[in-house]
């Protein structure tokens, strides 16, 4: 009896360990989109889902002199989200980003987030292509999809741009990967900026969806990146380009990528369900 108690106590230890929610953090404060109102509202997706608990690290605003200030613990967490864009961290925060990342964290980009650091040179390889910043063909090509295919294009130009805010299709271009296992193969988002003309580095790079940017809506007329994964030492990045605004994270399309790209990115598996209310090809649908 002894032995089956121990054995039994030990099994619990286990499946509360298993249970227990996966520990996220997101980092904002500065960003040219209307983080005071997004940041909520990522952080409602992700605990609605039932896997994280999450805290929110601020950094000081703009031009203030106390960025060199901001030193979130990422340690602590499994999971880094930024829904950051503004001014480069500290040497010292940026060391422990990384090393956080290359030892086994997860770090998940939202949409304005692959705006940021141009001139860090790990950040861009874990976000693997991005734009603005004075981003160029010196900054590496540009990802698209043509036949089918991921290319690398290395034609000069600026790096980061997006025509009028639309509803467009997601197409997957890798189906059995975890975050997209189930999924639709294409599956109309809401209205949101489209980002295209990314360009970065494109290394250890996974593009998961595509969207073709319609020069009728002054897109690029390219098959463009929508969603992407990337390893980085031992861990993993996920890289979301949708969620321009609140009403862009309410799709139930991009708020369940982006929950399935958190749990990923924190532990290399998905155990999520693909909700009912899942997106089609003809229609979106978005909660509030």
């Amino acid at each position: 009896m002894k032995k089956f108690l121990t054995v039994f106590a030990s099994s619990l230890l286990s499946f509360s360990a298993l249970a227990a929610p996966l520990k996220a953090l997101i980092v904002d404060g500065q960003n040219n989109h209307a983080w005071k109102d997004t940041t909520p509202v990522i952080k409602k997706i992700l605990e609605d889902s039932g896997l994280f608990t999450v805290d929110v690290a601020t950094a000081p605003a703009a031009k203030t002199g106390e960025i060199a200030n901001f030193k979130p613990k990422f340690s602590n967490y499994r999971v880094i989200v930024s829904n950051y864009s503004g001014e480069l961290w500290s040497e010292e925060t940026k060391a422990a980003f990384v090393e956080f990342v290359r030892n086994g964290g997860g770090f998940v980009s939202v949409h304005a987030a692959d705006n940021s650091f141009p001139e860090w040179k790990e950040y861009n390889e874990m976000i693997a292509v991005g734009g603005w910043g004075g981003r160029s063909e010196a900054s590496g090509p540009y990802v698209r999809f043509k036949d089918g295919k991921m290319i690398k294009d290395t034609s000069p130009g600026r790096g980061g741009s997006h025509g009028k805010q639309h509803d467009f299709l997601v197409e997957t271009r890798e189906p059995n990967h975890p975050i997209m296992a189930g999924l639709p193969s294409k599956w109309l988002h809401v209205k949101d900026e489209l980002y295209d003309r990314l360009r970065g580095p494109a290394v250890n790079l996974t593009v998961l969806a595509t969207a073709f940017a319609d020069p009728a809506q002054s897109g690029s007329g390219e098959h463009e990146p929508m969603l992407m994964v990337t390893s980085f030492g031992k861990g993993r990045a996920f890289h979301t380009t949708l969620g321009h605004s609140v009403e862009a994270l309410q799709c139930v399309g991009a708020a369940t990528v982006l929950t399935r790209g958190a749990e990923w990115a924190a532990t290399g598996k998905v155990t999520q369900k693909i909700p009912a209310d899942f997106p089609t090809a003809e229609h979106t649908t978005s909660r509030r």
